[in-house]
């Protein structure tokens, strides 16, 4: 009966406007923006998201020193999402649990600080540090969470562009289905603004946002939109199968319906409406639901002119205009966190399922009609009568695109 259900029983996260799941939904709820002005050792002054969690909380300063931001992020969720699951990992087999980690990029950060740190030594390069390998590898963030942790069993970082976070959790789960592990933790992490070449790269293409105001400049769906805002952080989950978690008596946030994953397969950067509608299609269909099912719908969009418009116009095609169904987008909030997004914007709609309260996006003064969106939340949170299912797309670069479905547990 319950065999392949999966559930999620912990949650660990930092954001630009938070460190835990109850401060990053309050200031959800109030309205409270994380985005600011970061001093880049090349840009300048550019508008990003910036993480302000404790980094020595469950590392020495020699392990920072040693490791990644990314890792490092990494880390701090794993210890948040453990504890809030409250699980004991010394009772638990450690080979028997899996670590699994998506992330946009990993090792421009790295080869940046690496570049700086030889040009002192006129880039001779017998100064490079011999910690850059394991820093720069593409498996560094999960594989540092098992070093922290003493994590034994299997670890992936898995690279997904900006649908990493929910392939990391779709990625938890279904190796949990499978049987491979007990235990999986699971999510995305992101330290894109730690590389000058990420915002020197959209801003070159035209595509960063620029506003007077940082907290204005992120604004989905707004005919004034003009560009992301790129921003560091980290979600990961604790998955189990519900007979497990029923047999602790753990607290369960949300049950994993439906999930899909496919990819374009045609422009680099320009998204496709048709492979969105196809996720979402299939992933309302393995979750055995109507669109009309869904209550909330975390929108992925980042605030770009096409971007913004394909993925409306996809919601549009499916949902149609059904008042019971309500849009919503957090990167209004905090920006766009990369490999982390889709799992950061889902954890912020968990706590739906208790409050009944979808939160609002930000910015969006003037609804851009092109977008065809219609029953999207603006200026404050609204109450609604019994959520029981969310859906959350994240959708990235090289055309993969990801749909997951949460469904309250009763």
């Amino acid at each position: 009966m319950y065999r392949d259900r999966i559930v999620i029983t912990g949650v660990g996260l930092t954001a630009p406007n938070g460190n835990s799941l109850s401060e990053f939904r309050k200031n959800l709820i109030e309205g409270r923006s994380g985005v600011s002005l970061y001093k880049d050792r090349l840009m300048g002054e550019v508008i990003a998201g910036v993480c302000n969690y404790d980094d020595t909380k469950y590392q020495t300063k020699k392990d920072i020193r040693r490791g990644t931001r990314a890792a490092s992020i990494g880390i701090y969720c794993a210890h948040e999402a453990v504890k809030d699951a409250n699980i004991d990992l010394e009772k638990y087999d450690k080979s028997d649990i899996g670590i699994y980690v998506g992330i946009t990029e990993h090792g421009a950060a790295e080869a940046v600080d690496e570049m700086f740190s030889i040009k002192d030594f006129e880039y001779n390069t017998k100064y490079v540090s011999h910690y850059f390998s394991p820093k720069s590898i593409a498996n560094n963030p999960a594989g540092e969470v098992c070093l922290n942790l003493g994590i034994t069993g299997p670890h992936y970082t898995l690279g997904a562009a900006c649908a990493a976070g929910n392939i990391g959790l779709i990625h938890g789960a279904q190796m949990l289905a499978l049987g491979e592990v007990s235990l999986a933790i699971a999510g995305g992490v992101s330290e894109s603004i730690r590389a000058f070449l990420s915002f020197a790269s959209f801003k070159n293409e035209g595509a960063l946002a620029k506003h007077s105001d940082p907290e204005k400049a992120c604004r989905p769906f707004d005919k004034d939109r003009n560009g992301i805002v790129i921003s560091e952080g980290g979600c990961l989950f604790i998955l189990e199968k519900l007979e497990d978690a029923l047999a602790r008596n753990a607290k369960i946030y949300a049950e994993l319906v439906g999930y899909a994953i496919n990819t374009d397969a045609t422009d680099y950067v320009v998204p496709n409406r048709q492979r969105q509608e196809q996720c979402m299609i299939k992933a309302l269909q393995r979750a055995a639901i109507r669109p009309q099912d869904i209550n909330i719908i975390n929108s992925h969009s980042t605030s770009t002119p096409l971007g913004d418009r394909t993925e409306g116009g996809s919601i549009n095609s499916i949902f149609g205009n059904d008042d019971s169904v309500y849009i919503t987008n957090t990167k209004s909030y905090i920006g766009h966190t990369m490999g982390a997004a889709g799992a950061l914007e889902l954890a912020g709609e968990l706590p739906s399922f208790e409050d009944d309260i979808v939160h609002h996006s930000l910015n969006l003064d003037n609804l851009d009609p092109n977008c065809m969106i219609t029953n999207i939340v603006r200026k404050e949170p609204i109450k609604v009568n019994n959520i029981k299912y969310v859906l959350n797309n994240s959708f990235g670069m090289l055309g993969i695109n990801s749909t997951v479905i949460v469904r309250k547990y009763e």
